[in-house]
């Protein structure tokens, strides 16, 4: 027995974002350190997810998760007491075995997600280390480049646009603090024109402005002039990344667009999601096309992936074998890491991993369901992932992240380095004239 033993494994009930029933988990070590961790959930969700395992029924609409807690304080307890919480991948593999589903399903990717990163959080604390230095292991880290909504559509709007974010990315931004003030100034002004509009009307999932807007693209237009009512460059200091979440409204490939009004083949989204990247100072596209097309990522990528970061999410589940089969097919640049996704923090890593080999960006994400919970800061920052998505800038759970990369910021003081712009998965060609009027381009 060592310090690192676990000792116990309690989950409970507590509540998210939206008010709904999620799984915390408090781990115990034989020396006294403890470790918590709470699961999101997610709202658009791809199909090869791990599942959260709720009870349904009439009670709280079916979302309450006294059968995840059972697992916690049950078979996993009874499975992980006298495990060494120092060897992640051994407790995780535990977890999975004891599971046997493909996706978690008996136990529950929320039940098991919450205890792999409570272990995590009791093996940093035995350490007497913050998490994002125990994951580091002495090795240097970047603060991540944050990539935060502005307005919110999709499943995190009631559909009321289609697109499902539309965020800004702060590329020329000094630091991690700096990128934050920018997108603070970028708020406010969105908020201030659609309040002038007569379109302010609250906000959505992720804290965004819920958009009143008549068209995608007044979204993305309204966004260009709320970066330049702050006072800032749209394009080199301040752009824009959006969320499609295509899987929420194409299939086979169709894809309807209800805003619009209008039904849009594979070639006919490209090329529309092409025009915006025209008119529009765009670096990130997540999830332009259905999980279910494979193709049209591929051709998506072909196109564009020059010119924006082509993010899979719901096309690669935070898998580390759909990343490597994506990074040789050419279907991606870039990949979202979610870690409730893959239900567990070794699987996390593994997709975090084939994307870093695949020269992939990699962006590590907490989902529109979120707690005051901030292990994926941690992990952007330990792992030196690069990028980071939270949602919005307001809401307690929200802020409580961005809030966490500052104080790691002012902790490695002088020395901490921003990941900025260079963190994103695609090489930007910025063209220069010469004196002889002759263009020229640099990466």
């Amino acid at each position: 027995m060592t310090n690192t033993t676990i000792a116990a494994v309690h989950g409970r009930r507590v509540w998210d974002s939206r008010g709904r029933p999620t799984v915390e988990v408090d781990v115990s070590l034989r020396g006294g350190a403890t470790g918590r961790a709470i699961a999101p959930a997610g709202a658009s969700m791809g199909s090869g997810e791990a599942v959260d395992l709720r009870d349904g029924g009439k009670k709280l609409g079916g979302f309450d998760v006294g059968r995840a807690v059972a697992s916690v304080n049950g078979e996993m307890e009874q499975a992980l007491i006298g495990q060494d919480a120092a060897d992640q991948a051994a407790i995780d593999a535990i977890m999975i075995a004891r599971d046997g589903t493909a996706n978690k399903a008996r136990l529950g990717g929320n039940a098991i997600v919450a205890t792999s990163m409570a272990v995590l959080h009791a093996a940093a604390a035995a350490a007497k280390v913050p998490l994002w230095m125990h994951l580091a292991q002495g090795r240097k880290v970047r603060l991540p480049l944050p990539e935060i909504q502005i307005f919110g559509g999709g499943a995190h709007a009631a559909r009321r646009v289609d697109v499902q974010d539309f965020m800004v990315m702060c590329p020329g931004a000094a630091s991690f603090a700096q990128a934050i003030e920018w997108t603070a100034e970028v708020y406010l002004a969105a908020g201030s024109l659609m309040k002038q509009a007569g379109k302010l009307q609250g906000v959505a999932d992720e804290g965004g402005y819920w958009p009143a807007f008549t068209s995608n693209e007044e979204a993305l237009d309204t966004l260009v002039r709320a970066i330049e009512r702050a006072g800032l460059e749209p394009g080199p200091q301040v752009a824009i990344s959006l969320d499609v979440a295509a899987s929420e409204f194409g299939k086979n490939g169709r894809y309807a667009l209800a805003l619009d009004d209008r039904a849009l083949g594979t070639d006919e989204m490209i090329a529309m999601l092409g025009r915006w990247l025209d008119t529009y100072p765009i670096v990130s596209i997540e999830d332009p096309l259905a999980e279910d097309d494979a193709a049209g990522f591929r051709a998506f990528t072909a196109a564009y992936g020059d010119r924006c970061q082509v993010i899979g999410d719901d096309f690669l589940v935070t898998n580390a074998a759909r990343v490597a089969e994506a990074a040789a097919s050419g279907a991606a640049t870039a990949v979202l890491i979610k870690p409730n996704q893959a239900g567990t923090v070794t699987e996390t890593r593994a997709a975090l991993d084939a994307g870093r080999q695949a020269r992939f960006g990699t962006i590590v994400s907490a989902r529109s369901g979120e707690t005051e919970d901030t292990t994926v800061v941690h992990l952007a920052v330990g792992w030196d992932a690069g990028q980071l998505k939270v949602g919005s800038f307001s809401r307690s759970e929200r802020m409580a992240k961005w809030n966490e990369c500052l104080r790691i910021e002012e902790a490695i003081g002088p020395d901490a380095s921003f990941a900025g712009g260079a963190a994103l998965g695609f090489r930007p060609v910025q063209k220069k004239v010469t004196n002889d009027g002759l263009e020229s381009t640099s990466v």
